[in-house]
């Protein structure tokens, strides 16, 4: 394997990275959670009254950090390039199915490595599933699919949802009465590290995933069409800094039960995380991902996004979504339902192209 400075890079990035979703742990993040991006999402959701399940309400500076992080990056770069237009449904669809294929698993491809390094062996079906999901997305990107071409719009449109995590971050600092906040001992949601440790790591893991296009979906994507393992390295960094932090501060506990935020249904932590591939490599990134394209100008993830934050209400206002007792018969459902519309979007943006 050829060892280029790029992939020393992106190991040095994944490190970091890994290093300082331990470090947010520490300072009060729940455990195996240092980063989640769909967790976070759906308390972004909750808090703002888009669903009302008090154990997951608050507003997480990380996320808002990740979009300005790669917003700051990309115009001193001069890659803040406003794009988008691109099968706008399909793409708010797709990100909604996602977030409820997270919801079964109870995370995102971050969390999920995060989760073994913690050694939380239900994220070893996560895993699995996660592989054949982007392997399924395979298939069609070898057969044509291909959403419609993105256009050249102007610079404001880019720095909407940008703008809207800073009303976010004011938000939260000034904590109004019509925003939900989780009580107290009331569950993951109560779970976080201050206001200003919370946001300078979003801002720091924002610019480092800019930098190195950091992807879970696009590394093992790249790896299957491309053998290219560059992407790949930078999440097997992030493993092995979180495996060390959790050893060193001994939140490493190997085994199934017990296991925080988590449930031992391998079955659906599969499903879930199929549906998550799949519908990823559909939409060209993973959560981390579409938020940093955002943070570009990319007007098609920030759609995508926001169909993450909409699939998560979904998920709690209809009891999609998984606990520690697991998943639940409407998720279940939901879940199918997912593959098969997803499978359909493929199929029509695959071989319904090459018809017309």
């Amino acid at each position: 394997m050829s060892f280029t400075s790029e992939k020393r890079n992106i190991c040095l990035a994944g490190l970091l990275i890994g290093i300082i979703a331990i470090a947010l742990v520490f300072f009060g993040n729940p455990v195996n959670m240092g980063f989640c991006i769909a967790c976070f999402l759906r308390d972004i959701s909750g808090a703002i009254g888009l669903h009302r399940a008090a154990a997951v309400q608050y507003i997480r500076p990380e996320i808002i950090g990740l979009v300005l992080g790669s917003m700051i990056l990309a115009l001193a770069k001069g890659e803040f390039k406003v794009r988008g237009g691109s099968s706008p449904v399909t793409r708010f669809t797709l990100g909604a199915f996602v977030m409820i294929g997270c919801l079964m698993f109870l995370g995102c491809p971050f969390r999920m490595i995060l989760r073994l390094a913690g050694g939380d062996g239900n994220a070893i079906f996560g895993l699995v599933g996660f592989a054949a999901g982007i392997l399924c997305g395979v298939f069609f990107l070898n057969r044509g699919y291909s959403l419609k071409r993105s256009y050249q719009l102007t610079q404001a449109e880019g720095f909407l949802l940008p703008g809207a995590m800073v009303g976010l971050l004011v938000l939260l600092a000034l904590a109004p009465s019509f925003i939900f906040f989780t009580e107290a001992g009331g569950g993951p949601g109560a779970l976080h590290a201050a206001l200003a440790v919370s946001l300078i790591a979003g801002l720091a893991v924002g610019a480092l995933s800019q930098r190195t296009r950091l992807c879970m979906v696009g590394g093992i994507r790249d790896m299957v069409l491309f053998k290219e393992n560059k992407l790949l390295l930078g999440f097997i960094a992030i493993f092995v800094a979180a495996l060390i932090g959790n050893l060193i501060m001994g939140n490493f506990t190997p085994g199934f039960a017990g296991q925080p935020v988590a449930h031992t249904d391998g079955l659906w932590n599969a499903l879930g995380m199929l549906l998550a591939g799949f519908g990823c490599v559909l939409l060209g990134g993973c959560p981390l991902r579409q938020l940093i394209l955002t943070g570009e100008g990319n007007t098609d993830s920030a759609v995508a996004v926001l169909g993450l934050i909409v699939g998560a209400a979904f998920a709690h206002n209809f009891g999609l979504a998984s606990s520690g007792e697991g998943p639940t018969a409407n998720g279940k459902i939901a879940v199918i339902i997912g593959i098969i519309i997803v499978t359909v979007i493929a199929c029509a943006n695959t071989f319904g192209k090459k018809e017309n």
